[in-house]
């Protein structure tokens, strides 16, 4: 297992931005989820602005009755543990990228990694779209707000953001982006997506609690 160099990856969302002395600086943890081979790691690795952390393993004989790789035949690799990164969006506001393991077995880790998360991301396969139901349904009972961002693999069917959201039966005013995992520009964006949608729930319990 290679634990590749990150800085402190025990941040909340509340917690400052020592780079700046700015009082407004903020540090926004989110975590990237989703089924096994939908592209966390790829994601986190293509927008971070430092190298990132990774606990990739190599899929083993032993694994081959418990993974579940139809449909991601290439993949040669997992997320063992997390994978972590970091992106300034603009001044004064940092992002921290926490990236889940797919596999079922290591869904232990979850509970941690998303503990002071202020949202989450669940990337989707629509060759496998039923794998991502579960990270739905995490973060639905947890009411931790999370985007759905769709991740057009080449050579699959593409659908309309509706559709995907009908089949995953979302919450209404969930939203459903569609994102290239491999392109900075494009996971920016649905970090962006991910920001504002969280501020919005945020802004609507706390409204709702003093009503």
């Amino acid at each position: 297992m290679s634990f590749e160099h990150a800085e402190n990856a025990h941040r909340t969302h509340s917690a400052p931005n020592t780079d700046r002395d700015d009082d407004t600086a903020m540090a926004l943890k989110i975590v990237v989820a989703g089924g096994f081979g939908a592209g966390k790691t790829t994601l986190v690795g293509a927008v971070s602005d430092i190298r990132p952390l990774r606990t990739e393993e190599t899929l083993s004989e032993a694994g081959q009755g418990v993974d579940d790789t139809a449909g991601v035949a290439r993949k040669a690799t997992s997320t063992v543990a997390m994978d972590f990164g970091r992106i300034t969006i603009h001044a004064g506001l940092t992002l921290y990228l926490f990236g889940t393991p797919g596999q079922d077995r290591f869904w232990f880790l979850w509970d941690e990694l998303s503990e002071g998360a202020l949202a989450a991301v669940v990337l989707a396969d629509t060759r496998r779209l039923e794998d991502c139901f579960a990270a739905v349904d995490y973060f639905e009972h947890r009411r931790i707000p999370f985007v759905v961002a769709v991740n057009c693999f080449p050579g699959a069917r593409t659908y309309a953001a509706h559709d995907v959201s009908h089949a995953l039966d979302l919450d209404r005013g969930t939203p459903v982006v569609l994102c290239d995992a491999r392109d900075r520009d494009s996971g920016k964006d649905v970090l962006i997506r991910t920001v504002e949608y969280a501020g919005r729930m945020h802004t609507a319990r706390l409204l709702d609690s003093v009503g």
